[in-house]
């Protein structure tokens, strides 16, 4: 069994500010960072932080050594990555003192993927192998499509949630990973029990996994409901706390953990990630997550108390 991670490389530019800018209004900064990110990226480091063996496919720019440096130097095979003769995807982040992040984003090669490519990647993955998407790439239904014909389980992180997802076809969807604000764009509800009973309707075959924030994340198969809350730490940067649960859930699941242990194992990775400043560069490994596990506390929310 195989985990191949079909996504974003990203160079992202970290600006600290007092606040998050207003339209209209000027902010300076006070210090300028640049680091590795992109959703596809950083999943791919969680998930070769956390023990697994995962492939990245995938087109950076002609300025993106950093990217293959930081990927390799993780343990993440960039066998299928390409390089083209252009610039790379980037993102400009806002950063306040309490952690909260905006983010402006350029695909760049990220929007590069040609079929052909697709086709060339997936020749080397067959049926029960793990496929993870997001959407900070181009040609996420074809892939999906081929992925589906191979008998590959899809694991979908529709982030950032754009209007063109609701072409894909959620039937051929394995795993469904998102947040509050996705999960609103697509089911068209605001109330989270209603999100739920939404996909339970009309997708009765399909894991959810809807995160959060500061009240953890609910884990849904076949109408059961599992409930992880979050872990206590001082929050310094909450860029790459997604993708850290997300890659870590993944590496968990496909070691044949049961979903309670994943999730609590990706809530805690998750809360590490935050503590700490940075996206890729945040992302803990296995055994500061097994050492964190028995010494952070969860946070439990009022409501699921």
């Amino acid at each position: 069994m195989k985990i191949l991670n079909f996504g974003s490389c990203n160079i992202d530019h970290v600006y600290t500010v007092e606040h998050i800018v207003r339209p209209g209004e000027t902010e300076t900064s006070a210090k300028l960072e640049i680091f590795p990110g992109g959703k596809g990226l950083n999943q791919s480091i969680a998930i070769a932080k956390a023990g697994c063996h995962v492939y990245h496919a995938g087109c950076i720019g002609n300025d993106a050594k950093l990217l293959l440096d930081i990927l390799t130097d993780s343990g993440v095979d960039t066998s299928y990555i390409k390089t083209l003769d252009t610039k790379n995807g980037h993102a400009i982040i806002q950063l306040d003192p309490n952690g909260e992040n905006s983010i402006v984003l350029y695909p760049g090669s990220n929007n590069m993927i040609t079929r052909e490519f697709i086709d060339h990647v997936l020749e080397n993955f067959s049926a029960g192998d793990f496929i993870l998407l997001q959407n900070e790439i181009n040609n996420i239904e074809y892939i999906i499509e081929k992925a589906f014909n191979k008998g590959l389980r899809i694991v979908l992180n529709p982030s950032p949630f754009k209007d063109e997802l609701r072409w894909i076809d959620i039937r051929k969807i394995s795993y469904l990973i998102l947040n509050e604000i996705e999960a609103e764009a697509m089911t068209g509800a605001e109330d989270t029990e209603e999100m739920l009973m939404y996909f339970k309707k009309n997708h009765p075959g399909l894991r959810v996994v809807l995160t959060l924030g500061s009240m953890g994340c609910i884990y849904m198969e076949h109408g059961a409901l599992y409930r992880q809350s979050i872990f206590e730490v001082d929050v310094q940067d909450t860029t790459a706390a997604g993708d850290t649960f997300t890659g870590y859930f993944i590496a968990e699941i496909s070691k044949g953990a049961q979903c309670q242990d994943a999730l609590k194992t990706a809530a805690c990775a998750s809360a590490i990630a935050v503590s700490r400043k940075g996206a890729a560069p945040s992302i803990p490994l296995a055994d500061e997550v097994a050492d964190a596990l028995l010494k952070l506390k969860e946070k439990h929310p009022d409501r699921y108390q």
